[in-house]
């Protein structure tokens, strides 16, 4: 039943995915320190302060002290992206926020040329290819992140599903409870019942003894009178 229910839930985070996993690449202008610049942007449909974390890191983890971060704008001199370029390459970067996501922006000054899709389009190429490529790191990273969410919720789902289950047994077993405990009041009533029959019965007897005892003294009345009587006669 468990594996039943996370394989469909799988399958709809897939489904969803299919239509969410899209990272359009386009050729972008940005004013960077009010100097226009021509870069390339990937549109992500994502958190923007993850993915702004995330492409730091990559970042940071491949270039080090080369990446310098100015409230937002990152720039990175002499760096060599073997993806894109064999000699080192000025990029300039910025990572927004857009109604539908996320947008990772970035500039590349390749020393004889700037990136554009025309000028440089085997360059476009490489470049846009690492873009796609992080964005698909993203996706992938949403996902298992969705996953194991949906997992810890189907866990919870389960062991609220159990703690229902035993709820219900406690309140059968509170219900046998109560039928045994009416079998047994039922009982006592009964015995009381014939106690209470026994008293009365003791009663109706001892008011049959009473009129025996009144009959009794009736008689030894009358005898007594005719004791007296046999006196009053003696000469």
């Amino acid at each position: 039943m468990k594996r039943s229910l996370l394989i469909l839930l799988l399958v709809c985070l897939a489904t969803l995915g299919s239509y969410a996993q899209k990272s359009p690449v386009d050729e972008a202008d940005m004013s960077i320190n009010n100097v226009p610049r021509t870069g390339q942007r990937v549109s992500m449909q994502l958190d923007n302060k993850r993915v702004e974390a995330a492409w730091l890191k990559q970042l940071n983890e491949k270039f080090g002290s080369k990446v310098k971060n100015n409230k937002g704008i990152v720039t990175m001199d002499g760096v060599i992206i073997e993806e894109i370029a064999p000699t080192p390459i000025r990029v300039i970067s910025k990572v927004d926020a857009t109604p539908t996501g996320t947008t990772v922006w970035w500039s590349i000054d390749l020393g004889n040329a700037y990136l554009a899709k025309d000028k440089t389009p085997v360059q476009w190429k490489s470049a846009e290819k690492y873009l796609k490529d992080f964005a698909r790191m993203m996706y992938r990273e949403d996902l298992v992140s969705q996953i194991a969410e949906a997992e810890r919720a189907l866990v919870a789902s389960q062991n609220n599903h159990m703690a229902v289950i035993a709820k219900a047994d406690a309140i059968k077993k509170d219900i046998e409870k109560n039928k045994a405990r009416k079998i047994e009041i039922q009982q006592m009533l009964a015995a009381n019942a014939a106690e209470l029959q026994q008293f009365n019965n003791l009663i109706d007897l001892n008011l049959k003894e009473q009129e025996a005892a009144r009959g009794d003294i009736v008689s030894m009345r009358v005898a007594l009178e005719a004791v007296k009587e046999r006196m009053n006669k003696i000469e």
